[in-house]
């Protein structure tokens, strides 16, 4: 099985403010840093703002 993550380029932890780390999990619906180990996750029902 492959791996289904993708490297965030061009994008910096807010946590260790380290480049290019961030790396987006699609079937865990996570977006995590390979530096720090912080995490998001991403609510697959959202629309956009809610404005």
């Amino acid at each position: 099985m492959r791996d289904r993550s993708y490297l965030l380029d061009g994008l910096r932890c807010s946590e260790c403010l380290n480049d290019n780390t961030l790396w987006l999990d699609l079937a865990a619906g996570l977006v995590e840093c390979r530096g720090c180990g912080q995490g998001a996750l991403i609510d697959p029902d959202h629309e956009g703002d809610a404005w």
